[in-house]
């Protein structure tokens, strides 16, 4: 039995009395987050880490302002002060609030849990770390050799877990009970030969999703363990790879990121109408463009799409209470509609410009409020096998897991590199390089987009640690993608 489902009943009363009926709207929203953290390293146990941390935010919309604050004193007078606070802040807003209409927000009802096929809660963390130690063991021992390859140098495995219950109760008698589990696993090998020192990881941390132990299974989390040191080595022996203007096919790791920080980030619509602009930039993405800016090639189909089954930031309704759906923010290549919640959303009308959004505005805990995020971000499969898109390279390099990135303060002109490449000749994948990068600008990047992988190829992966806002605000990104093929990028290897 989850604390939202048992152990809130006697504070739900509680939270509802606080709320005031004398404003124009208000909500409380509570959360408890727990995690543990275990490593293995070098077949060492790394020490234990486990949290809990749990408080209300309470929201106040009175007169035309807006006020918010966070407490962890659950008590009748905790509840009471941080009521009083708000109002306060409420107060000091009116006549200074960009908004120019009236409360944007509703009183929703709803519940969502993640799907847990087989969950952690079923095992001891006995269990837990002896997985982690078996699987620790294998990583200096490629494909099950009778002993360690000295060449691995460091390696480790780790999981993590995350567990969160939220209840949002609003004045006009909204309530939203969500139930959220999210599971981290990791390996990670490093190789040294002299002076050359490759890393190979498990997926750069994508492969991680809603669920228990079946999200180890979902991944193929223990024959990793023999593949990621075989590739390490790999690379040692492996040539730079080549620089130039060739075909890029992308893998769906790699996609992750690509969209993260390319499409993710720059359709914000709290960046785009400028909260970011003195701590993470802002966007080449300009409120006009919505409805008719060509982003991509007719091949790019982008949806938001809280509602995919154990992808890391499915939610049934966002931190302001908005039903989460499935949106298409780019279709056929053409900007439909931005990563915008419902207060910025009317911030965008009251800015003259009409514009629909999705339900986005998240927070990464009790003492945060919610903002603007990226939640499951996805690329649409297309009809390619991954066969069909190396077979139309003529000369390119097929790459696989991120480990560098760097992106203007615009998001537009950027630099990744990659930890694996395999060169493609004549349409045959080749030999494996190492060191490979790629750079480009994402206003012109995705209309060279020229293959899309087929429903098959498609990957549901995730970011675990999205950074925006100040105060700071880390929280989970959801991304799919099938591998997709772009023609004529500039690739560049580690000797550049």
């Amino acid at each position: 039995m989850t604390v939202a489902d048992a152990a809130i009943h006697p504070l739900e009363e509680r939270f509802r009395a606080a709320l005031p009926a004398d404003v124009d709207y208000a909500s409380i929203r509570f959360s408890e987050r727990r995690g543990e953290y275990l490593t293995v390293r070098q077949g060492v146990l790394e020490p234990v880490t486990t949290s809990l941390d749990a408080g209300v935010m309470v929201s106040i919309w009175a007169g035309g302002g807006h006020g918010y604050a966070a407490t962890s004193d659950l008590s009748p007078a905790g509840l009471a002060a941080a009521v009083e606070r708000a109002r306060h802040w409420a107060a000091v807003t009116v006549g200074r609030n960009v908004l120019a209409e009236g409360v944007p927000l509703d009183h929703p009802v709803g519940t969502y849990a993640s799907p847990v096929a087989d969950p952690w809660d079923a095992t001891t963390l006995a269990d837990r770390v002896e997985l982690l130690r078996a699987t620790d063991a294998r990583l200096n021992r490629p494909d099950g050799a009778a002993g360690p390859d000295p060449r691995i140098v460091d390696w480790s495995a780790w999981l993590s877990r995350v567990d969160t219950d939220s209840l949002v109760l609003t004045s006009g008698g909204g309530r939203v009970a969500q139930h959220i589990r999210n599971s981290y696993p990791g390996l990670r090998v490093t190789a040294n030969d002299g002076s050359n020192t490759q890393t190979r990881t498990y997926g750069a941390g994508a492969y991680v999703g809603q669920g228990g132990r079946e999200v180890l299974d979902r991944y193929g989390f223990a024959a990793a363990a023999d593949r990621v040191p075989r590739e390490a080595l790999e690379l040692l022996a492996a040539d730079n790879c080549p620089s130039g203007v060739m075909d890029l096919v992308l893998a769906p790791d790699q996609m992750v990121l690509q969209i993260h920080e390319s499409i993710g980030h720059p359709l914000e619509l709290d960046r785009i109408l400028g909260d970011e602009r003195n701590y993470a930039g802002t966007s080449f993405v300009t409120l006009d463009m919505f409805g008719t800016y060509r982003y991509g090639s007719d091949l790019l189909n982008v949806t938001f799409d809280p509602t995919v089954s154990g992808q890391l930031a499915s939610y049934g309704f966002d931190d302001d209470g908005t039903p989460a759906t499935r949106q298409y923010l780019i279709r056929n290549g053409i900007l439909e509609r931005p990563l915008g919640g419902a207060v910025s959303q009317a911030r965008a009308r009251a800015a003259g410009t009409p514009i629909e959004g999705v339900a986005n505005s998240r927070a990464c805990s009790w003492n945060r409020p919610p903002i603007d995020r990226m939640a499951n971000l996805n690329v649409e499969p297309g009809d390619s096998t991954l066969e069909e898109l190396i077979a139309g390279v003529e000369r390119g390099v097929y790459l696989q897991s991120n480990n560098s990135w760097s992106i203007d303060d615009s998001r537009n002109k950027f630099q990744f590199g990659c930890e694996y490449g395999r060169l493609i000749t004549d349409g045959e994948l080749g030999p494996v390089v190492r060191n490979p990068g790629y750079r480009g600008i994402s206003a012109t990047f995705w209309r060279s987009l020229s293959g899309v992988g087929n429903a098959d190829t498609f990957t549901v992966m995730g970011t675990p640690n999205c950074g925006k806002g100040e105060p700071n605000q880390e929280v989970g990104t959801g991304h799919a993608s099938p591998p997709c093929r772009f023609a004529g990028v500039e690739v560049f290897g580690g000797e550049e």
